[in-house]
């Protein structure tokens, strides 16, 4: 689980005249993540294409061509089926040459219909003038120019030009000067003045009917166009199964033609490598081996063992048939050896085996299937090197426990649940499904906590029936319970110091691949600083903390229902500081060894060595939206209930009025005497407030408990250890969905 599956590197190597043989078992077992070529060998060149690979991608891009234009999707699919060849080069000419008929119609249209548009928004203004569009234009003796802008500006820069005479026609902003003027004179003159000019539409007569001509012919368009869409969408609903069956064969011929320009190759062999689960290597071998025979030889030339830096660095030894001494694996190809074992981009496994290049190998994920939904929040950060702890276990085992401490209620634990069952079951996305899946998880914590802390909704009689009144936790809220809160607090400093170890500790064992050395100074120093600073804390020495972080008198570890009777940490004073009289605890030697060791391992990092006191003091997030929460939830219920208090506890008036609370414990017992209590429109408003105040905090919970218990995760806990940047294991093969070979 917390290493991915073990990969090997497999050589298949062979004449040529295996080659196109050899692609099609090897596409068909969908096993190999094949490693590209980088053309270090001597005397072998990357492959070239199958022949004929250029003209099925041709015909591919044609088809995603056609799938585009009528908008096929993948719920237009229908059943599977086989589709030949001679199908795709008969059926498919005749839906190109339809669908691009049509197609270009439509964009006929669009260009019309967008033309008419654009002269339709040009119209408005000499609506508003209302003069014919005729007497606008056209006269020997007269210049006319129509616009926008202020008609007294106009007529006063006119009159102080050398324009003669002139005569302004205005409506609203829209301006139409008459001038016995040259044109250019006249626009000259309207420069100093505020006008925009406008073209004149080509239209003749009363611009009001020449808009309802143009309106007449926009419908004349759209009509057009919708019967041209109804059109493609008939071609859609006839050949979409088709089309998505012909791309899915095409692809796949594709990925085989292409599967060359990978290969080592001579002039009359080939080498092929890649990377496969080492469990499945045999597997491999015999289906390979019964479909192609003694024409290829296949050997397993590495098992990759894990390692802090994700490269196959260190390997098994595997016993191999081909490949010795310097040479690329096969028996059947005489290679001749490297210039030097440094040569760039080679790497020599155990015996001397050169292979293709040093990339790393894939990563699979090894985890239960619980557990993968959770894959999917790593990988925002990052995929796993091959080499590193995959941190998904963890994120699994503390990230619903985290958000299910902060909401902590059986009501909006069975919603989280519900939501989080509908994503996961009813979407196809696999990310949705992955979210749907951890939201299960955290309603199901979300319930547990909710059970006991004994409340639903935000209403403590879950803890009545339950628990018979007395639950084993609370949240802190009501005075008699307080010194939850601070228990919660403390308990958040102590899940912090675990969860940051633990990182630390993940990160000592990765570092341990460099030398014990390496993995204490770099990593065994930041735990000792945060033990050591963490127990001089809840030691209480020299008053370093609160009493309520380590004293059982302050009664919030005495007191609660598990009497954990906690006292603190012993101070183990060894000697008065000189000169401050404070006492120096031995807590502190381990602080500062761990301080020393870091100044070994990297003197730049020195300077974060507070991260240890600051990063667990960020977990304290888990006790604020613990009570933020319950807080919201109290405030909801309260203001339709109602509630009172007594003897340092909260109830709210569900069997009795505020008048049974004032009767019993007097009238400052009320906290607030509920909507539902103060008649028939109060209490519709109170529903409202009721519904969607807990709506909100349901809301809110996902994202401020969701939020900061992803944060914790990622920054805190995940920046100990984890770099990521793996590669996702890609077989070679195709996952058919809308053909079939029957």
């Amino acid at each position: 689980m917390l290493r991915p599956e073990k990969m090997c590197r497999v050589s298949v190597t062979g004449s040529k005249r295996a080659m196109e043989q050899t692609i099609e078992a090897v596409h068909d077992l969908d096993m190999l993540h094949v490693t590209e070529y980088d053309g270090s060998w001597d005397g072998f060149e990357p492959g070239n294409s199958l022949t004929g690979t250029n003209e099925v991608s041709d015909k591919l891009v044609t088809v995603r061509s056609l799938q585009s234009i009528l908008d096929v999707s993948e719920e237009d699919a229908g059943p599977t089926r086989v589709v030949t060849d001679e199908a795709i080069e008969e059926q498919l000419d005749e839906v190109r040459t339809a669908v691009n008929e049509l197609d270009d119609r439509r964009d006929d249209v669009r260009d019309e219909l967008r033309a008419v548009e654009d002269q339709i928004n040009t119209m408005a203004p000499f609506v508003a003038l209302g003069i014919d569009l005729d007497l606008l234009r056209g006269y020997d003796s007269l210049s006319v120019v129509v616009g926008e802008g202020d008609s007294d500006e106009i007529e006063a820069v006119l009159t102080e030009s050398d324009i003669g005479t002139f005569e302004l026609f205005t409506e609203d902003s829209v301006v139409a000067v008459f001038a016995q003027a040259d044109e250019d004179a006249l626009q000259d003159a309207l420069v100093g003045a505020t006008f925009s000019r406008l073209e004149v539409p080509e239209g003749d007569g009363n611009p009001t009917s020449y808009l309802e001509e143009l309106e007449h012919e926009k419908q004349q368009l759209e009509s057009k166009l919708s019967t041209v869409e109804d059109e493609l969408n008939e071609l859609r609903l006839d050949h979409a199964g088709f089309l998505l069956a012909a791309e899915e064969k095409l692809a796949i011929e594709a990925q085989k033609g292409e599967a060359p320009l990978t290969f080592a190759t001579t002039e009359n062999a080939f080498i092929a490598e890649g990377w496969i689960p080492n469990e499945r290597y045999e597997a491999f071998e015999r289906a390979l081996s019964s479909t192609v025979g003694d024409a290829v030889d296949i050997d397993r030339i590495e098992i990759a063992e894990y390692n802090s830096e994700g490269h196959a660095e260190s390997h098994e030894e595997v016993e191999r048939e081909g490949g010795n001494g310097g040479e690329p694996v096969g028996s059947s190809v005489d290679a001749p050896e490297p210039e030097s074992e440094s040569q760039p981009q080679e790497t020599v496994a155990d015996g001397g085996v050169i292979t293709m290049g040093d990339d790393a190998p894939p990563v699979i994920q090894d985890n239960p299937s619980g557990v993968r939904p959770f894959e999917d929040l790593v990988e925002v950060v990052n995929r796993p090197k091959y080499g590193e702890f995959d941190p998904t276990v963890a994120f699994f085992l503390t990230f619903p426990a985290f958000f299910g401490f902060m909401i902590g209620d059986l009501g909006y634990g069975l919603l989280y649940l519900a939501l989080g069952y509908g994503l996961y079951s009813k979407v196809d996305s696999d990310v949705l499904k992955s979210l749907g899946g951890v939201g299960m998880w955290a309603g199901g914590f979300t319930a547990l906590f909710g059970v006991l802390y004994g409340e639903f909704f935000g209403l403590h009689q879950l803890g009545e029936i339950v628990w018979g009144g007395s639950p084993p936790m609370h949240k802190g809220l009501q005075p008699t319970y307080s010194g939850y809160a601070l228990a919660w607090l403390t308990m958040s400093l102590l899940a912090g110091t675990v969860h940051l170890a633990a990182g630390w500790i993940f990160d000592f064992v990765e570092n341990l691949n460099h030398g014990l050395w390496d993995a204490i100074t770099e990593s065994g120093s930041w735990l000792l600083m945060l033990f050591g600073l963490w127990a001089w804390v809840f030691s209480g020495a020299n008053g370093a903390a609160p009493d309520f972080l380590y004293t059982a008198e302050a009664g919030v570890f005495a007191g609660n229902p598990y009497a954990w009777g906690f006292t603190g940490l012993p101070a183990i004073n060894l000697f008065t500081i000189p000169g401050l009289g404070a006492p120096f605890s031995a807590w502190l030697i381990l602080f500062f060894a761990g301080l020393v060791l870091l100044a070994l391992a990297d003197p730049i990092e020195v300077v974060e060595f507070l991260n240890v006191l600051v990063n667990v003091l960020s977990y304290t997030r888990l006790a604020a939206v613990l009570l933020a929460k319950a807080g919201m939830a109290f405030v909801v219920n309260l203001l339709f209930f109602g509630a009172y208090s007594h003897h340092g506890e909260f109830h709210f008036l569900i069997g009795h009025g505020p008048e049974w609370a004032i009767s019993e414990y007097g009238a400052e017992a009320i906290m607030f005497p509920g909507l539902i209590h103060s008649g028939i429109a109060a209490a519709l408003v109170g529903v409202l407030i009721l519904v969607i105040g807990h709506l909100l905090v349901l809301v809110l919970g996902i994202t401020s408990a969701g939020l900061q218990g992803v944060r914790l995760e990622y920054v805190e806990f995940f920046g100990k250890f984890f770099e990521g940047g793996g590669k996702r294991y890609n077989p070679f093969g195709y996952e058919r969905n809308y053909t079939t070979e029957d």
